[in-house]
């Protein structure tokens, strides 16, 4: 199976090392995926949106998923999960929650709030890759995801 290089994958953490760490996960990885972050919830809109800096789609492609740490300033994950997958042009777009939380009440509104997954985010670099590697055989080489810009049947 191949792995679908052309989806570009938005990471909402406002972590530098988490974020850096996610990215050399990646790049280990050898999934040449397009990444981008976004430092907070309201980032994160705004980029879904194309408002403001992010107005610039080709430079800001759709994502094909989101990942999303629930503890940010601002705008948390929570706020924004609920935000994208009420927004009919948003909601088609697969929400992976990947958060230092594991408390049972998180889990539970991801998943009723329309997240599609939710992870423990690792401590570790050794514990990221295998997350990163197992994100990767599902969300971009078995599942079927829709085409970027399709926000799906009425």
């Amino acid at each position: 199976m191949t792995v679908r290089e052309d989806i570009t994958i938005l990471i909402a953490e406002d972590d530098p090392d988490d974020r850096l760490m996610a990215e050399e996960a990646f790049r280990e990885c050898r999934m040449e995926n397009p990444l981008h972050f976004v430092g907070d919830g309201e980032e994160l809109m705004d980029y879904l949106r194309r408002r403001g800096r992010y107005s610039g789609a080709s430079d800001h492609p759709e994502p094909g998923l989101i990942l999303l740490d629930l503890n940010m300033p601002r705008k948390d994950g929570r706020e924004a999960l609920h935000e994208i997958k009420a927004d009919p042009a948003l909601r088609h777009i697969p929400v992976v929650v990947l958060s230092t939380s594991s408390a049972e009440e998180d889990v539970l509104r991801s998943y009723r709030d329309g997240g599609n997954s939710f992870i423990t985010k690792p401590a570790s670099f050794a514990g990221m890759l295998e997350v990163v590697r197992n994100l990767g055989r599902y969300w971009l080489e078995t599942v079927d995801l829709p085409p970027a810009g399709d926000p799906g049947l009425p």
